[in-house]
This record gives structure tokens, C-alpha cells and sequence, in this order.
């Protein structure tokens, strides 16, 4: 059995691509990249087929993530026939990946950070207008919140 994962923000330039990039390393890191699939996407379509943020890129290389090779793309209903998880980074997300569903999705709908320990927020903040330090805080956040979403999946794959 393999679980698929995917992250969405608004744009998949910033914070969706940090938790597919950050997610991606603790699953190889803990040998599990044969029975994990991750992606990320974006609800909106402005930036299809760009880099991710230079700013996500930058913070997320300081604590040894590689995001350079991701690609923006827009979320699709036919996401919801392939992935098990589908995480919004907010609710605005949640609420546009909500509508998008079909009524068959029997899958995980719902916000990352609900999978966080140690953070008492719900939702990450959107960084790209704000300064370095707010990409900082997204990858808290995410590594908070992705090592709780890699204990989930291990209990589903029992």
C-alpha cells in the first residue's frame, strides 16, 4: 500500500512547495519514499510552471532543503481521484479545494497544520508579501506539522 500526499496553497510558489520540499526529505530520511507519493499545488493559475519563491527557495536551502527543481501548477478536480491527503494551507485554501471536491472523495480534506504539535496555529501565513523572517516561520510551522502527518500515514500503512 502507498499513500499520496498533496499540499496546496494559493499560488504554489511559497508555502505549498516548502511542505512538499520539506515532507519530501522526512519521508527519504526515514526511508519511506517508496510508500509516499508528494506533490503540491495551488488553487490559483498565475504561476504555473514557475520556480518556487527565490525567498521559500533560499530559507528552505539554509536548513537543507532543496526546492529548486518544484514547479508551480493549479490544483484539479482529478487531484481528488489520485491523492489520499489533500492539505490547504489555509482556510481560504480549504474552502476553494472544498468546492472543488467531488462527493466520491473519501480521502483526508483538510488544513496542515492540523497534523502540528507544537504550534497553536491553523493555518500558515501566506509570506510572499512580507519580509525573510516570515519564511522562517513557514518552515516552522511545516516541520512541525509534517513530522505529525508522517505519524499519521505510518498508523494508515499498518
Amino acid at each position: 500500500m502507498s499513500v499520496k500526499v498533496l499540499f496546496v496553497c494559493l499560488g504554489n510558489i511559497c508555502r505549498s512547495p516548502t511542505a512538499h520540499g520539506v515532507f519530501q526529505a522526512l519521508v527519504q530520511r526515514e526511508s519511506m519514499g517508496e510508500r509516499i507519493t508528494i506533490d503540491s499545488a495551488g488553487t490559483g493559475d498565475w504561476h504555473v510552471g514557475k520556480a518556487p519563491d527565490r525567498r521559500a527557495q533560499q530559507a528552505a536551502a539554509e536548513r537543507g532543503y532543496d526546492l529548486s527543481g518544484l514547479r508551480a501548477r493549479q490544483v484539479a478536480r482529478p487531484d481528488f481521484d489520485h491523492y489520499d491527503y489533500v492539505l490547504a494551507m489555509d482556510n481560504s485554501n480549504l474552502s476553494d479545494l472544498k468546492r472543488l471536491a467531488p462527493s466520491h472523495f473519501k480521502g483526508h480534506l483538510g488544513l496542515f497544520l492540523d497534523f502540528a504539535r507544537r504550534s497553536a496555529a491553523r493555518e500558515v501565513p501566506d509570506p510572499y508579501y512580507g519580509g525573510d523572517e516570515g519564511f522562517a516561520e513557514v518552515l516552522d510551522m511545516v516541520e512541525d506539522a509534517a513530522e505529525g502527518l508522517l505519524d499519521d500515514i505510518r498508523q494508515r500503512l499498518v
